[in-house]
């Protein structure tokens, strides 16, 4: 049978998968939802002056 909490004192979790969450967690860029409503916010500005 498995001894769970012996199992979790030897877990040691991957750098790479730590990175890659660093890397997915704090990435800025805009997704396409955003993209289009700046663009719209934009054509909305140009259009009232």
């Amino acid at each position: 049978m498995i001894d769970f909490d012996e199992e979790i004192k030897k877990f040691k979790p991957y750098t790479e998968v730590d990175d890659a969450e660093s890397a997915i967690y704090n990435n800025d860029i805009p997704d396409l939802t955003e993209l289009i409503n700046a663009i719209l916010e934009s054509k909305d500005k140009k259009s009232k002056r």
